[in-house]
């Protein structure tokens, strides 16, 4: 008998091996703020300034081709998702589709990536309240947020979709205001400020003043900004209607992407030069507020990533122990974390906090070796699960058009010409991190984490086998 399109039952590679099942207290006005405000990140806010000082007004295309690559992603995560919403998303689609070595891999290689991001994420906010209160020490803040939202995430899942909404909520407010600000004052009718027209777009070096070579440096740059985005189907299988909430979030993320990422770019490019030091000291962000002269727009926008990096923080831990608990339920990990209390997995939720709070330990006792050895090994983990992603798509697409058309609520565009495309494009970017000294350290890390993880999980699937 074929599942309904409404009210799929649990897979049963979910299925929790004790305690009660998750809840599905999400609400889909959280579902929906999550996907929309998912989007905006610090890495946008912060890590923009090194993509800009790179490639110059060439951002702009690094941004629009690295954003088609993570909408041909998010279509086939959605297309998969709403045919089989699951707690374990992307692992669970690539263990059904290639095996259960690919699916151990996937879900431990993001684990990692979640938890490490965790700790940046702790530290980069302490370092900003540190700056408001000085003479305080920076690991009392890490502590307080780690505990918050380690608490957040051991109640109910509503607790964390309703701090998502929020934080959400003002980061879009921000973001809007800034787009709308920025807009005017391209268009010279900001009162106190003349169009500077496209002088920084061509003056300076050009368009490209630092050639391909800038250009790769801003794509890597760019595809890193985009990180964290799987998430929302992560949360759509703990939500009321987990297929109609994975399929509006998907349909809207080619304009989310669109005027976010590459308006804002744009935006930034157009209104100030991209060699001014400020792109890179304060942020592009906060350079433009100055340059517009709205007062204080320093530490506006300090406010606002201050906001981005604990909404991360919260949407790490959550995602981190949902994977967690995915993986245990299917026999990949340690059993005692798949115990679910009140519809939450509370072992997997202390397990991500306590490893998160352990990476910031790393980062005062060993900052120069092991956690810049973890900070290596998650360098490249997006584009390797965006590799079983596509490579996943390709699998199962074909096998529900035989078996489930119906459950193809969401479609890929263009399958499976732009599957492979895909497919190709993120062998690429994994390319372009060979010619670049930093990305190839990366690169090199991350491979050994996915070799070790590939070979953990088909020695365990062999074994499973017999």
């Amino acid at each position: 008998m074929s599942r309904t399109l409404t009210s799929p039952p649990p897979l049963h590679e979910d299925a929790p091996q004790q305690g009660s099942p998750l809840s599905n207290g999400l609400k889909q006005r959280h579902l929906s703020m999550i996907a929309l405000g998912g989007v905006i990140g610090a890495g946008l806010f912060v890590g923009s300034g090194a993509g800009i000082a790179a490639a110059g007004p060439s951002i702009v295309l690094a941004y629009a081709a690295s954003g088609l690559l993570v909408m041909f992603v998010m279509r086939m995560l959605g297309e998969m998702s709403a045919a089989n919403p699951a707690s374990g998303s992307f692992s669970v689609h690539a263990d059904r589709a290639i095996g259960r070595w690919a699916g151990f891999t996937a879900g431990w290689m993001f684990w990692t990536l979640l938890v490490v991001g965790v700790a940046i994420e702790a530290i980069g906010a302490a370092h900003i309240v540190q700056g408001w209160l000085p003479g305080t020490p920076s690991w009392l803040w890490v502590l307080v947020f780690m505990a918050l939202f380690c608490g957040t995430n051991l109640g109910a899942v509503s607790n964390f979709g309703e701090f998502e909404f929020w934080f959400a909520a003002l980061k879009i407010g921000a973001i809007a205001l800034f787009l709308i600000l920025g807009t005017l004052a391209v268009l010279g009718v900001l009162p106190g400020s003349d169009s500077p027209g496209a002088a920084h777009l061509v003056h300076d070096g050009g368009f490209l003043p630092n050639g391909a070579n800038g250009l790769m440096i801003g794509l890597l740059a760019s595809l890193a900004a985009y990180g964290g985005l799987e998430t929302v189907t992560i949360a759509a299988a703990e939500s009321e209607n987990p297929v109609r909430g994975v399929a509006k979030a998907v349909r809207t993320t080619m304009w989310r992407i669109g005027i976010v990422y590459v308006g804002s770019m744009l935006v930034i490019v157009t209104l100030i030069p991209w060699n001014d030091k400020a792109v890179t000291e304060s942020g592009p962000y906060a350079a433009v507020l100055d340059r517009l002269g709205v007062p204080g727009g320093g530490q506006i926008m300090n406010v606002v990533v201050l906001i981005a990096l604990l909404s991360a923080m919260n949407a790490n831990i959550y995602g981190s122990s949902r994977m967690a608990y995915s993986l245990v339920s299917r026999g990949q990990g340690p059993k005692a974390l798949g115990k679910v209390s009140r519809g939450v997995p509370r072992r997997a939720v202390l397990a991500s906090s306590a490893f998160g709070f352990f990476a910031v330990l790393l980062s005062y006792w060993y900052p120069t070796t092991v956690f810049a050895w973890l900070l290596n090994m998650v360098g490249g983990v997006v584009l390797v699960v965006w590799g079983f992603i596509a490579a996943s798509q390709l699998l199962l697409r074909r096998r529900l058009e035989r078996e489930a058309p119906e459950q193809l609520v969401v479609r890929m565009w263009g399958f499976p010409y732009l599957t492979w495309v895909t497919l190709a494009g993120v062998v690429g970017a994994l390319v372009l991190m060979t010619l670049d000294a930093d990305t190839r350290v990366q690169l090199y890390f991350t491979g050994g984490l996915a070799l070790a993880l590939a070979l953990v999980g088909y020695v365990r699937q062999r074994a499973a086998a017999r």
